[in-house]
C-alpha cells in the first residue's frame, strides 16, 4: 500500500485506512509508539506492559543462546 502525507494545519498526517486499523485492533484512542530505525517510520500500538517485558526477556534469552549462530547465518 502506498500512501501520501496530507496537510493537517502546520503538520503532516498519515491517514490509516479502516481495514488496517481493524486488523491491528487500534482506534483513535489507542496510544501509539512512533520510532524509527533511521530509514523507516515504525508505528506500534502500545499494549500490555507485562507482555512487552516478557517479549523483551525472551528476545534477550534468544540472543544470549543463539546470537552467535544468528550472526553467522546473517553473513
Amino acid at each position: 500500500m502506498i500512501k501520501k502525507l496530507t496537510r493537517h494545519g502546520n503538520s503532516l498526517a498519515l491517514v490509516i485506512d479502516k481495514p488496517v486499523l481493524e486488523l491491528l485492533k487500534i482506534d483513535a484512542t489507542t496510544p501509539l509508539d512512533i520510532s524509527t530505525d533511521g530509514e523507516r517510520l515504525i508505528v506500534t500500538p502500545l499494549r500490555d506492559a507485562a507482555r512487552r517485558e516478557r517479549f523483551r526477556a525472551a528476545l534477550e534469552e534468544t540472543n544470549r543462546r543463539y546470537g552467535r549462530t544468528l550472526r553467522h547465518l546473517a553473513e
